[in-house]
């Protein structure tokens, strides 16, 4: 069994304890920010008693914005706690007196965590509950057992505390019937998006002083933006890398943002939102950008704003079209573009979204008005289709659209399809995740990557996966056919 694998059954059975007192739909309220809670505290172990001291020795007149950037300057971290409580601290209290010694620790750390804890997980009002049925100190003293060590040879890494949270989301959104897949997306499809997105820029990625600004407007927990940065690192450890993302609720909002704090980035960076009518990065222009954007989710409960935007003389986000107020997909493609750089680097787009965007809506209709726009300005680079069951909240089939506005040479006026849905491009789960049940496997992910790099086309040994076709391929237009009533027609001919 796998150190992830491992944890995850540790932290469902401590939630297991909670039966009988607790619903089975509540136990992610209570292990997901005790769960983040542990990882905070492991990470700013090794740096606790010099922080402390340093705080000592600030003024307490010292804004918060100056202490972190003191802190940060002297240690890399981005949050810090003033309370000489930890984990081990809070496991040696008396039960009776625990729950207002969390309460004094929670108090004690810097704004963005409290923000965490108190506002999005409301951390402090399920204590109160937890210490009234007396499970407060049998979960304190399991969850201090549990080793999410941040730093030192058997630390675990930020990709695999990512994956552990959301293998922990998929088993609490399970026992309480929500919708797991719509917090986050699965490894294998994100590495696909990733190696497409890179692929043409390693060259530039491996030059000293590289810098690159990764956007995700749908981040969930972050998971898009984390796989992004570490494939970076790994061809190029010096890259400076700045991650940015919004997330609508409140949950993945507070993983994503507890995430970033440990790995060193600004947590300001991520913003709390609906992207489409509060979009919080609107000055920002990025070399990346992900999404995978919810599917069928309609807009109508906040159809003015947009329509305004869309009709602003300026040239709004949604300018070039509006799709059916029941999906939305297209409004974030639209939104993405907005958000690509002018300057000569360009930008790269990989969003996930299923059929209807390719679809949907007649010649002149918004999605076609869409489409249209995306090719007469040669964005799109290549669609790729995914197999059956890759997600966990839905079973249909999903695409991939490559979209940049910097394209190589040879790709320009052109589009490629590759069909990556056949079975040597995946293989079964052992266990079904949700509507997962099946798997990118590496030699399937790298031959999709090799079919783009390439730029494969009818002729070869892979002509049956992979397809280049003029961006005027996809034009067409809508002609009325009147057809004559066959009584009058036949009436007329018989005169003749």
């Amino acid at each position: 069994m796998s150190r992830i694998s491992e944890l995850e059954d540790y932290a469902w059975g401590v939630a297991e304890s909670l039966r009988g007192r607790f619903g089975r739909h509540e136990y992610g309220n209570i292990m997901l920010p005790f769960t983040v809670m542990r990882r905070l505290d492991c990470a700013f172990a090794p740096h606790r008693d010099k922080v402390l001291a340093m705080l000592a020795e600030m003024p307490e007149t010292m804004t918060p914005e100056r202490r972190q950037k003191r802190i940060l300057k002297e240690t890399g971290l981005r949050f810090w706690n003033t309370s000489k409580l930890d984990f081990a601290a809070l496991r040696a209290q008396e039960p009776k007196h625990l729950k207002d010694a969390m309460v004094e620790w929670i108090s004690g750390f810097s704004p963005d965590v409290q923000d965490i804890l108190t506002r999005r997980f409301l951390v402090v009002g399920w204590l109160d509950r937890m210490a009234d049925k007396e499970v407060l100190w049998p979960v304190v003293d399991r969850v201090a057992q549990m080793d999410l060590r941040a730093d030192g040879p058997d630390a675990l890494t930020n990709m695999e505390m990512g994956t552990l949270f959301e293998n922990l989301i998929r088993r609490f959104s399970e026992a309480s019937n929500a919708v797991a897949g719509e917090h986050y997306t699965p490894r294998d499809a994100i590495g696909l998006i990733v190696d497409l997105l890179l692929i043409d820029d390693r060259d530039l990625l491996t030059r000293p002083g590289t810098v690159r600004d990764i956007y995700d407007p749908t981040c969930g927990t972050g998971g898009m933006l984390t796989v992004t940065e570490e494939r970076i690192r790994a061809l190029n450890p010096g890259a400076i890398i700045k991650l940015y993302g919004q997330e609508l609720r409140d949950e993945s909002y507070a993983i994503c943002k507890s995430d970033m704090l440990v790995k060193g980035h600004d947590p300001a960076q991520i913003a709390l939102g609906n992207t489409l009518t509060a979009d919080a990065h609107e000055d920002g222009r990025f070399h990346y950008m992900l999404s995978n954007p919810p599917y069928g989710v309609d807009w109508k409960d906040y159809e003015r704003p947009i329509r305004e935007e869309a009709g602003h003389q300026g040239g709004g986000r949604f300018a070039a079209g509006l799709p059916r107020k029941s999906d939305g997909q297209l409004l974030f493609l639209q939104h993405m573009l907005s958000r690509m750089r002018a300057d000569e680097v360009g930008s790269r787009i990989g969003i996930v979204m299923n059929g209807s965007p390719l679809f949907s809506g007649g010649a002149g209709s918004g999605e076609s008005e869409i489409r249209r726009w995306i090719m007469e300005n040669d964005w799109l680079e290549a669609i790729v289709g995914l197999p059956t069951q890759m997600f966990y909240n839905t079973g249909i089939q999903t695409f991939i659209w490559i979209l940049s506005n910097r394209k190589p040479a040879k790709r320009r006026g052109i589009v490629q399809l590759i069909d990556a849905s056949s079975e040597r491009f995946w293989k079964p789960m052992e266990k079904s995740l949700g509507d997962k049940r099946r798997k990118l496997t590496e030699d399937g992910t790298d031959l999709v990557v090799r079919l783009f790099g390439d730029m494969l086309n009818g002729g070869s040994e892979f002509s049956e996966f992979s397809k280049i076709l003029p961006t005027t391929a996809f034009a067409y237009r809508r002609i009325q056919v009147e057809r004559p009533l066959r009584p009058l027609c036949a009436n007329v001919l018989a005169t003749l």
